[in-house]
């Protein structure tokens, strides 16, 4: 079962919870496997974030979750990822940091051109910060 790294709204409780995602379409539900870090930066384009990969020591939080393959296309929705079109984001498989060493995961970056202009996330957690801001 393939693994997936999920940093914004995909999160547990957050718009698009990948937990919902797949109850709303039959699909077994994910595993949390546990917290991990990617090299980069989030950027707030609003009511959702993006990551950039950078290797400038700062670092993104998310979850890590075993997902039954079915889920792939579904997230490929939510972050609108279809085949042979440019879109904001893209599906990758890259490697994440958790506390046993670091796993392989789908994830879906966008392109640095993409957040010119936008306020970073500073501490890399799009939850701590939503919240902040939302309450601010």
């Amino acid at each position: 079962m393939p693994l997936v790294f999920v940093y914004g709204t995909l999160r547990a409780g957050e718009a698009n919870d990948l937990n919902e995602a797949a109850r709303r379409h039959g699909i077994a539900a994910p595993r949390l496997v546990g917290t991990g870090y990617v090299s980069g930066r989030l950027y707030d384009f609003g009511s959702y974030p993006g990551y950039v990969p950078a290797a400038d020591g700062a670092r993104v939080v998310g979850d890590i979750y075993e997902i039954d393959e079915a889920l792939i296309p579904v997230l490929d929705e939510i972050e609108e990822v279809y085949p042979g079109q440019a879109s904001l984001f893209v599906r990758v498989e890259h490697p994440v940091e958790c506390p046993d060493g670091a796993v392989s995961c789908l994830l879906y970056p966008v392109g640095e051109h993409a957040v010119a202009g936008l306020p970073p996330i500073p501490q890399g957690d799009w939850v701590s910060y939503r919240r902040a801001r939302d309450a601010g």
